[in-house]
């Protein structure tokens, strides 16, 4: 994997100089074999060109000040943080401006590993941080690294089966974590648990795996109803206290949710028309698509879940800027990943909704002005800033759009954590 530090240069409305560089974060999640997250890779690109143009010693250390900007703690969800490191930022100790209890450092590929390099690493790894082996591939000179590493990276879809066979031959002996990248699809995901892999990377948990059914499961009517009461213009009390009341474990979630530090209420609140009331309508029909998640993720994996509510939270925070409804971009980022998380075609699911037919399109994947902010929510994701264009977005700047980010996320684990989930 080319160093994702020094992504490339663009000149954007925002910039005084064509010269300088705008770095944007993002992050990838890193999941074990039961789906559930245990780190996440920060990605930085320069700018909204998704090129690699080189590495130095400037570039570095723009990257470490992005994090601490915003906090690694922050990027990575209190998980581990994997961090692509240049050789200057290993042999000049720049990484130790991150906290060690929460950094991963990568040694790119393209390092060369000589005895300045060996030795930081040795450093490096006293101080307390836990060294990747970035892209690893099976070369003598990489014995001493080795040693070292904690975890080893695999590009699976560049290296065939008898050169990854070969790798997990000769590491047996090192007590690294076999990590199997660039995962995108459930069945490659397979492979990598059979072949022993210990962590997988990608976006694979978040593609629907749909085989000849064209429906809704009929388990999942009910939160698919319940999205549509709250998606409605007006909503209807009397339809949503039946349907939550209908699904014991979906009304103890939103009860729980109701009374939880996210919504700071006073007094106790024990029913679907007291959650109403004392939270309002707007972030009732919130409280209600999160309860909805949180009993979804029963057989789902964590990551998908999490993931649906932190686009939705993004999305909401970019349409102020964009002046868009708030609630309706909320229910396009939740909405956006619920194919997968139903197991079910998008088109079928839409349909069960009460949706203006611009948000439809935009589900469905067509480009219109309704889906500006799930389009750049999605791009910020992987890192294709160059199809996350927007020019009212580029606008507000890395600073305040790394800020969304990293709010969205923390908005989404907590309100996850809320539900019991």
């Amino acid at each position: 994997m080319k160093p994702l530090d020094n992504a490339g240069t663009t000149s954007l409305p925002m910039n005084s100089s064509p010269h300088r560089l705008t770095r944007f974060l993002a992050r990838q999640p890193i999941l074990d074999v039961h789906q559930k997250i245990v780190a996440y890779e920060l990605l930085f690109r320069s700018g909204w060109d998704n090129v690699y143009a080189g590495e130095d010693d400037d570039s570095t250390r723009q990257i470490l000040d992005n994090i601490l900007v915003v906090g690694a703690q922050g990027l990575s969800s209190n998980t581990l943080a994997f961090v692509n490191c240049t050789r200057a930022a290993l042999v000049g100790h720049l990484v130790t401006l991150l906290p060690p209890a929460y950094t991963v450092l990568e040694v790119l590929e393209s390092i060369e590993p000589d005895q300045q390099v060996i030795t930081s690493c040795r450093e490096l790894k006293k101080m307390g941080y836990r060294l990747a082996l970035d892209d690893f591939s099976d070369r003598p000179n990489m014995a001493p690294l080795v040693e070292l590493a904690d975890y080893i990276k695999v590009d699976f879809r560049a290296s065939g089966e008898k050169a990854r066979r070969a790798i997990r031959s000769n590491i047996r002996h090192c007590h690294a974590a076999l990590l199997a990248e660039k995962i995108e699809q459930q069945a490659e995901f397979a492979v990598a648990v059979d072949e022993g892999y210990d962590l997988f990377q990608g976006y694979f948990f978040s593609r629907p795996v749909i085989l000849a059914r064209e429906e809704v499961p009929l388990n999942r009517i009910n939160a698919a109803g319940l999205l549509a009461a709250v998606a409605k213009p007006v909503l209807d009390q009397k339809e949503i206290e039946r349907l939550v009341m209908a699904d014991a474990p979906l009304c103890f979630r939103l009860l729980r949710l109701a009374n939880s530090p996210l919504y700071g209420v006073r007094d106790r609140v024990d029913s679907v028309r007291r959650a109403l009331i004392t939270v309002g309508e707007d972030e009732f029909r919130k409280l209600v698509t999160v309860a909805v998640a949180g009993a979804l993720s029963k057989d789902r994996p964590h990551a998908l879940i999490c993931l649906s509510l932190q686009r939705a939270r993004f999305c909401e925070l970019l349409a102020f800027h964009l002046k868009e409804d708030p609630f309706e971009q909320y229910l396009m980022g939740l909405l956006s990943l619920l194919d997968a998380i139903l197991q079910a075609p998008m088109t079928s699911i839409v349909d069960l909704l009460p949706l203006r037919p611009a948000a439809r399109s935009a589900l469905l994947g067509e480009s219109n002005s309704t889906g500006r902010a799930l389009c750049f929510v999605k791009g910020y994701e992987t890192g294709d800033l160059c199809s996350a264009n927007s020019a009212e977005l580029i606008a507000l700047g890395p600073t305040v759009l790394n800020d969304i980010c990293a709010q969205a996320g923390d908005w989404a684990e907590t309100a996850l954590r809320s539900t019991g989930s």
